[in-house]
């Protein structure tokens, strides 16, 4: 069962974000001084004396801006406001109602869904006089302080007035995870769109229009998913935007929270440094990958395309030779209902266990056919392995002596166990204990 979706809108700079920031316990929506920061829907799941639903925070709305990004921003207000459940208007007690406010309200009434009024920023409770809401016709002024948590427990107990039972049951079913990551421009939120079937993320021809790092969940064929489009990551020097800073710390974030990445590379430009950085930081966090090349439609191809794009791949990701790829094009749709088949088979690729007996029966036949290293007339003694955990996989293989191990004998053991179990598209990773750190 779909959780109650609960969406917050309002114009800039009414605390919005700090609010969503708050009740979802994690920094998801970036909050800064600069109106309009927020740019797309960002979901956190919320629970509430025992009801479940998920919030959305979306973008300021400025019907007076005409600007590309100002509309992109109302549409996906809108969105947020059509598909949900109940909607909080939020309005800044300082300031008082504007014209701005006026705009929103009008927005909310073609809706015809339930909204509460949030009159945020009050710093005095009781609340001072709220009579100059009244006059918008939402509703009753509920007070709250986002900063300061005042008022927001009696918000809450409103919002859920409004669901039923089923937002008090457990949803027990695996959902994938699923991080799309890359360079600016690369067409990432192109790609996501095309997945979700509608316009989920900016879109436009000037790099950097996604800021936050955005989930979606969406099911396919019985199976659940949470897409989570992140902004795109620049070198360092290139970061001089503060707001632009936290976005590449949330996108990074988002890769450490997720199943499986999207590493999305241009087709059309030269795999770059930073792709290389990219894609060494999904190794270096265990997460397995597929190398997404985007914009395949723009490439003049021959009979050997593909095979000399992928050799050069090859090359230049040799320390994480296990990835997969997909060329497509997230503009025309080539190839990407391909994705999710992969997405499927490297997750569970990564979430494989081996019993101790087969993995130990493999390990066996590798020290049979390649003999332990010595070193100082002293041999390597390997005793047995144990797979302790997954996403990556993890072995652990106990020894006489763990500075008998050679790196390359490591790496071997490492490539037999890959062979043997199939772990395409995931790190595993190999842990060396000496018998005294087993006994210990």
């Amino acid at each position: 069962m779909a959780r109650p979706l609960v969406a917050v809108v309002g114009k800039p700079n009414v605390g919005k974000s700090t609010f969503f920031n708050k009740v979802s316990g994690d920094k998801k929506s970036i909050v800064f001084d600069t109106p309009g920061v927020t740019r797309d829907r960002i979901y956190a799941d919320v629970e509430w004396c025992g009801y479940k639903f998920t919030m959305v925070d979306t973008g300021g709305i400025t019907l007076g801006e005409n600007d590309v990004i100002s509309r992109h921003i109302r549409k996906q207000a809108e969105i947020a406001m059509e598909i949900s459940d109940v909607i909080l208007f939020f309005v800044d007690g300082k300031t008082g109602v504007t014209l701005e406010d006026y705009d929103v309200v009008d927005l909310l009434r073609r809706t015809k869904k339930t909204v509460l009024l949030v009159v945020n920023k009050i710093d005095n409770f009781p609340a001072e006089d709220l009579s100059d809401f009244y006059a918008l016709g939402i509703g009753e002024p509920i007070p709250i302080s986002s900063e300061h948590m005042k008022g927001v427990g009696d918000l809450l107990d409103e919002v859920v007035k409004n669901f039923d039972d089923s937002a008090m049951e457990d949803d027990d079913d695996d959902v994938i995870k699923i991080a799309v990551v890359g360079k600016p421009n690369a067409g990432k939120s192109s790609l996501v769109n095309r997945l979700l079937g509608f316009e989920r993320t900016i879109v436009s021809d000037v790099a950097g229009t996604t800021r936050d790092a955005i989930d979606t969940p969406f099911e396919v064929d019985g199976q659940k998913y949470l897409i989570i489009d992140t902004a795109g990551i620049r070198r360092k020097r290139s970061v001089d935007d503060s707001v632009e800073y936290y976005s590449v710390l949330r996108s990074l974030a988002s890769i450490r929270r997720a199943d499986v990445c999207l590493i999305v590379f241009d087709a059309a430009e030269d795999l770059s440094e930073q792709d290389v950085k990219i894609a060494g930081y999904v190794h270096e966090q265990g997460k397995p990958s597929i190398v997404v090349v985007n914009k395949w439609d723009l490439i003049e191809k021959d009979t050997y395309t593909v095979e000399k794009y992928n050799k050069k791949l090859k090359c230049d990701l040799a320390f994480m030779d296990y990835f997969k790829s997909l060329t497509i094009s997230a503009k025309t749709g080539q190839r990407v209902n391909k994705l999710l088949e992969m997405v499927n088979y490297v997750y569970q690729k990564s979430t494989l266990r081996v019993t101790t007996g087969v993995l130990n029966d493999v390990i066996t036949d590798a020290t049979l056919t390649v003999e332990p290293p010595a070193k100082k007339g002293r041999r390597l003694k390997i005793l047995y392995a144990t797979q302790p955990t997954v996403q990556p996989p993890t072995f652990v293989i106990f020894v006489n002596n763990a500075e008998l191990m050679h790196f390359s004998y490591k790496r071997y053991l490492e490539n037999c166990l890959r062979r043997a179990f199939g772990f395409d598209g995931t790190p595993i990773r190999v842990i060396i204990r000496s018998k005294d750190e087993k006994d210990a």
